[in-house]
């Protein structure tokens, strides 16, 4: 009897600081899209949410003042699904893409840039730089292309073998991060698609992150190995400590001084850490879909906001806000 009262005051206790500290009081909330979004997508100081969904297509809103600022429209002539978003660091660009095109758009004109399509493989994720002009996409084949889409320019950087998860470029597009089904992340320099540092991880990467200024890199993979990495040395600076067997995210972002990350994941969670000690500071459970079984919303972006707080955007089409306690 004292083996099993053990074994069960054991599991409480994990599963209390597991999942009994994420808090479900917002400090605000947007309802923008009540039957559902594809994709949804933060600027780097959360005060823009760029949308879609079947019923609305692309929409732009301005958080602050809680209100749509356009209606963009469907990203191609067949109303495609949009699967991925992405706001430049500026705050000026959107990308958006289905499995086999993408848009530009200028967001102060909210206008399309142009349209473009792939024809090697499906797109899996897509970055843009803050002028507009670059872009960055992972591939189903495992490609990654960069594209300068003024000059023409097109990189295909081949190191990976497999399906390329994740990708990340810096906000003056000369650096780009992708990870991979292969079990790797790299680093590499878009102007010569030489390799700068690559990431080992024991099972297949599916998240990357940049910091902004180019201290820090995130990587995670399908386990429970998410390291955030010092660029400067190339080393480790830490590992985020969790009791959970498995850490799959579906968004990254690190704070503007790089002092703090922000993750997402596919259940709902938002969590933040402290990327020196990879210890998490705070977490929330988002909204779900209402009549959702089960009740879940994956967290597509999180951001941080001016007033202490992280912004967070769902598969719910609600846009949250959370007062962090750092």
């Amino acid at each position: 009897m004292r083996i099993i009262f053990n074994s069960i005051l054991i599991v409480i206790v994990i599963s209390a600081l597991n999942g009994c500290f994420f808090s479900t009081h917002d400090n605000q909330r947007w309802t923008i899209e009540p039957k559902g979004t594809t994709s949804f997508a933060l600027s780097r100081d959360a005060r823009f949410a760029l949308l879609y969904s079947k019923e609305h297509q692309l929409v732009l809103w301005d958080l602050n003042e809680s209100q749509e600022l356009a209606a963009l429209g469907a990203q191609d002539p067949q109303a495609s699904t949009v699967s991925r978003i992405r706001i430049s660091d500026n705050g000026r660009f959107a990308i958006t893409a289905t499995q086999i095109n993408f848009a530009v758009w200028d967001l102060a004109w909210t206008q399309a840039e142009g349209l473009w399509s792939i024809s090697d493989g499906l797109i899996r994720d897509v970055d843009i730089a803050s002028n507009g002009d670059q872009v960055l996409l992972g591939l189903s084949n495992g490609k990654a292309i960069y594209v300068n889409l003024v000059t023409g320019r097109r990189l295909e950087f081949l190191a990976h073998n497999e399906k390329v998860n994740s990708v990340a470029l810096s906000p003056n597009g000369r650096f780009a991060l992708t990870g991979g089904n292969d079990y790797k992340a790299h680093l590499w320099d878009t102007n010569s698609g030489q390799i700068l540092k690559t990431f080992e991880h024991e099972q297949r990467v599916n998240r990357v992150a940049l910091q902004r200024d180019g201290k820090y890199a995130f990587t995670s993979d399908g386990g429970n190995q998410a390291i955030i990495w010092d660029l400067t040395t190339g080393k480790s600076l830490s590992k985020l400590s969790s009791f959970s067997r498995q850490l799959i995210f579906s968004t990254a972002r690190f704070s503007d001084d790089g002092q703090y990350l922000v993750t997402g994941t596919p259940s709902s969670r938002i969590m933040i850490w402290q990327t020196d000690t990879g210890k998490r500071v705070d977490g929330f459970e988002a909204e779900p879909l209402k009549d959702t079984r089960p009740p879940r919303a994956v967290v597509y972006d999180a951001a941080f906001d001016s007033q202490n707080r992280v912004i967070s955007g769902t598969s719910a089409g609600i846009a949250q806000a959370w007062q962090v306690d750092y």
